[in-house]
């Protein structure tokens, strides 16, 4: 079944040999998930759990297994919804891809979320996103120079998720770019990935040793 939640590949997240500076793990850490977390067993769920199971993961998948896929089939019925959700606004969003990557870091960044950014930054790169853009992203830039998409976005995504309000001029400007729904999933792009951004914080997830991008945390 389909191993990618959240854009982020399972595959890509397996480590062949340390998953991370296992000293550097806190004691309520665990070392197979990276996270307070324990695995989830398939064998254990029922069938409804089972199902979701392989939808989010895969029955057959046999590494470890990190982020969202790992902490949503804690919770089959909000993994079900969640996952629904998130492959509508990750690949088929009215803004387009690059404008979607663009978005997941504005929410990671405004988060101080370091697994999400180490999975979309070369998401990101993937899609076109220039290296420059990130690095605003990254760096809380002046998108000032941007061209409109990405600029507007970056100031979309912080006066939301830092200002808890959104102008009348920033929305003026997403409509007249994205049109009503748009700009609406901009929002629920960077809801999505806030409410990952949450949970991952709150589970405490680390990233993989084999992922080397991250954020510089003030």
């Amino acid at each position: 079944m389909r191993n990618i939640f959240w854009g982020i590949s399972l595959g890509f997240l397996l480590a062949s040999g340390t998953l991370c500076a296992q000293d550097a793990l806190p004691s309520d850490v665990r070392g197979d998930t990276l996270s307070r977390l324990p695995p989830v067993n398939p064998d254990e769920l029922d069938d409804y759990g089972k199902r979701v199971y392989d939808k989010v993961v895969g029955l057959d998948n046999t590494g470890p297994v990190y982020g969202p896929a790992a902490f949503s089939v804690h919770m089959p019925l909000v993994a079900e919804g969640m996952d629904l959700i998130n492959q509508y606004l990750r690949y088929e969003s009215l803004i387009g891809r690059a404008n979607i990557e663009t978005a997941i870091l504005v929410a990671a960044r405004e988060f101080d979320q370091q697994y999400e950014w180490a999975a979309h930054e070369p998401l990101a790169l993937g899609e076109g996103v220039p290296q420059s853009t990130i690095d605003i992203i990254k760096y809380h830039g002046d998108p000032a120079g941007l061209p409109a998409a990405p600029d507007l976005i970056i100031r979309y995504g912080r006066e939301l998720l830092r200002e808890h309000r959104l102008s009348a001029e920033t929305w003026a400007e997403a409509v007249s770019l994205f049109g009503q729904q748009g700009a609406l999933e901009i929002s629920a792009i960077m809801a999505d990935y806030a409410m990952a951004a949450i949970i991952l914080t709150a589970i405490d997830q680390h990233i993989p040793a084999d992922r080397p991008a991250r954020m510089p945390i003030e």
